[in-house]
């Protein structure tokens, strides 16, 4: 018997043909924040053989407080390569594949055909639809969660023909419906619950054990510490999807680094392109170079910007920046990061 599993090969609801199935298993991990830490955690603890983690996103202070794989050291690093270095101490048995980049319409149906599970970690309603799509179009199985200030949700969904998302919600809602994801504000403890709930979920999949959220919406409230499962059924939505859609963000969440992040990037990668969207008279005053592109001209101008570089955007204080992130990652563009503060700590 492996040691290091001892205690739940000890199960005889798992047994060593159940951790003989995790060790075989490849499971695909979007997002490696609030959800996709724990979730990232105790699958490789548990001896999920094969992990992929795809986020394009950096680590930030205000990331600490909720997802604590990773340290005050790790800020302005990768999340992958930071995560990747943790999950390998806690169990080098583990294979485990990064990818940083964003999950995006044009990567997505060649990237999950490697992995037999889908794990949504993602904080935005497009990303979620189109993996449900894309998971369909694969007969990959998709295990959700979701967060919103105290509360949170988990389901599995496309596992063996049952209900998808799309069953439960069949469209997203309009830009304007929700609050914008920065403003939302989320209990630092629920991401740990919510993607403890994934991870056993994931774990019940691959070895067999209980009864899977096929057909059922966890529901939890950390405030109450209520739970209630909502059941819900396969509809004529799950057979509707023949192909990838478009996927319009309803709140983009905009990857920033700091000062010294970009130096850095700047200093050891030709593969970092520095764009400046503030005004011609603002440019003659002061700057740092790299590729002038008015915020103003932008709608005409963005085609210009390669998109096989690591987009780094700045204004004077990081606010124009950011709309100018958004814009760009709405086109699809994987690397895309606003300057935190912008020329105000220069």
């Amino acid at each position: 018997m492996n040691i290091r599993y001892s205690r739940q090969i000890i199960l005889p609801e798992l047994g060593e043909q159940g951790q003989a199935k995790l060790n075989a298993a490849k499971v695909l991990v979007v997002g490696a924040g609030g959800l996709g830490c724990p979730v990232l955690q105790y699958l490789t603890a548990a001896g999920v053989g094969t992990i992929g983690i795809i986020d394009g996103d950096t680590v930030n202070v205000s990331n600490l407080q909720r997802q604590i794989l990773y340290s005050t050291s790790d800020e302005g690093r990768l999340k992958v390569e930071a995560a990747k270095e943790k999950l390998l101490a806690l169990n080098p048995d583990v294979t485990i594949h990064i990818y940083a980049y964003f999950l995006s319409k044009e990567n997505i149906l060649d990237l999950i055909l490697s992995y037999d599970i889908i794990v949504d970690g993602s904080d935005n309603f497009a990303t979620r639809y189109l993996i449900n799509d894309a998971c369909v179009l694969t007969k990959k199985v998709h295990v959700y969660g979701a967060l919103f200030k105290f509360d949170g949700q988990v389901s599995v969904f496309n596992y063996q023909n049952g209900p998808t998302y799309r069953c439960l919600f069949p469209q997203p809602p309009a830009k304007g419906e929700v609050p914008n994801c920065a403003e939302i504000g989320v209990i630092g403890v629920l991401p740990g619950i919510v993607g403890c709930f994934q991870a056993n979920e994931v774990i019940k999949i691959i070895t067999g054990m209980g009864e899977v959220l096929s057909g059922k919406l966890w529901l939890y409230n950390a405030l109450q510490n209520s739970t209630d499962v909502i059941k819900f059924f396969r509809t004529d939505q799950a057979d509707s999807i023949t192909t990838l859609g478009e996927y319009e963000e309803v709140c983009v969440t905009v990857p920033e680094i700091d000062k010294a992040t970009f130096l850095n990037w700047n200093e050891n990668s030709n593969e970092v392109l520095l764009v400046d969207v503030r005004e011609k008279h603002e440019v003659e005053l002061k700057s740092i170079g790299g590729m002038h592109m008015p915020l103003s001209s932008w709608e005409k101008e963005w085609t210009s910007i390669p998109l096989d570089k690591t987009i780094v955007i700045h204004c004077a204080s990081g606010i124009r920046s950011k709309k100018a992130a958004t814009l760009l990652i709405e086109k699809g563009y994987p690397r895309v990061y606003s300057l935190l503060n912008g020329l105000m700590d220069f």
